[in-house]
């Protein structure tokens, strides 16, 4: 069985693994067709700490799509050749969190896939099978593999925490990003005013296709004054933010009062400070927002049939997931990367 394992830090190899078992009883076996790549994976591949990783070599891959290849004792939820999603973590199913259909917030959870336990990226892969969820007739695999983890993250953060409402204006932060590109979609879909970030004028042309109604280059200009500009000083109902220090402070300047701002990510650094009396003058609301549930991929998959589809940027063969990997960390994507299997 081939497999994508990170053998050391910034060392992936394409390597041949012995055969898959069979699907223990409540399991069903994947084979995979395609993962879709996102910060985790850069941050698992760069060694960052809190990734606490239990092993080299580790199989990596947080989100994929692929077709049922056989049950285990009991399952009769599935068939062998549907098509399905994987959940991107390994969930106990009992704590109160999981009863209540919110796994991301497990008490037990014995780890993310690919980052702390053996991921997607192999040919095939045995999971609970109360952690595959069927793709929809219409969506492509491709398409499914950015479900679990970048559209289910946003329809989580716009919705669960931000409560987004139609006729709302909303900023999202790397428009040009997997999770940035479905933000603007979904926020558009729903019939919102959308403002985004982008780092070039070429992703400007591309996000505004999307249906982004203002479009602001960060490095020409100082997006909070733009903000406040087209909101006549007002400031936005949500911002969506997952860049983190970089800008997390401008957000807040960016929320008119009472406003909220969601955040799952931060990929510019961790670390910020920022002013309690404006917190709580202009009574702002700060949702973190980490995952997503099995309902969220659902609802996920549901809207790709709709035709709410990913945007993508790319796709690779297994021997070129360091390319991709790459773009990420150079943020020289618009949308997001697949790795087909």
């Amino acid at each position: 069985m081939r497999a994508l394992t990170l053998v050391a830090n910034r060392q992936l190899e394409l390597t041949v693994l012995p055969d898959t078992p069979p699907p223990a009883a409540g399991e069903v076996q994947v084979r995979v067709r395609a993962v879709g790549l996102n910060h985790l994976d850069l941050w698992g591949y760069r060694g960052m700490a809190f990734a606490r990783r239990q092993k080299f070599p580790l199989v990596v891959g947080v989100e994929a799509s692929g077709e049922i290849a056989a049950l285990g004792a009991g399952v009769d939820s599935f068939k062998i050749g549907d098509r399905v999603v994987m959940y991107g973590a390994l969930t106990c199913g009992t704590c109160k969190a999981c009863r209540e259909g919110r796994d991301n917030l497990c008490e037990n959870v014995q780890g993310i896939m690919g980052f702390h336990v053996d991921g997607f990226a192999r040919e095939l892969v045995n999971m609970p099978a109360r952690l595959v969820i069927a793709v929809p007739d219409g969506v492509t695999l491709q398409d499914a593999a950015c479900a679990p983890i970048a559209f289910a993250t946003v329809e989580h953060m716009l919705f669960d925490n931000a409560k987004l409402q139609s006729g709302e204006t909303v900023l999202v932060h790397a428009g040009g990003s997997g999770i940035g590109t479905a933000a603007i979609k979904m926020a558009k879909a729903i019939g919102c005013t959308v403002i985004t970030t982008v780092g070039d004028d070429v992703k400007g042309e591309k996000a505004k296709a999307l249906g982004a109604d203002h479009v602001i280059n960060y490095k020409t200009h100082r997006f909070e004054h733009e903000v406040r500009k087209l909101t006549g000083k007002k400031g936005v109902d949500v911002v969506f933010e997952h860049v983190g220090a970089d800008t997390f402070n401008g957000s807040l300047l960016a929320l008119k009062r009472g406003g909220r701002l969601v955040t799952c990510g931060a990929t510019s650094g961790p670390s910020i400070t920022f002013n309690l009396m404006q917190l709580f003058q202009q009574q702002y609301k700060i949702l973190g927002s980490f995952g997503a549930s099995l309902q969220n991929i659902r609802t996920s998959l549901a809207k790709m049939a709709g035709g709410l589809t990913p945007v993508i940027d790319s796709a690779f063969a297994p021997e070129d997931i360091e390319q991709g990997l790459k773009r990420l960390e150079s943020r020289d994507v618009f949308g997001k990367l697949i790795v087909n299997f």
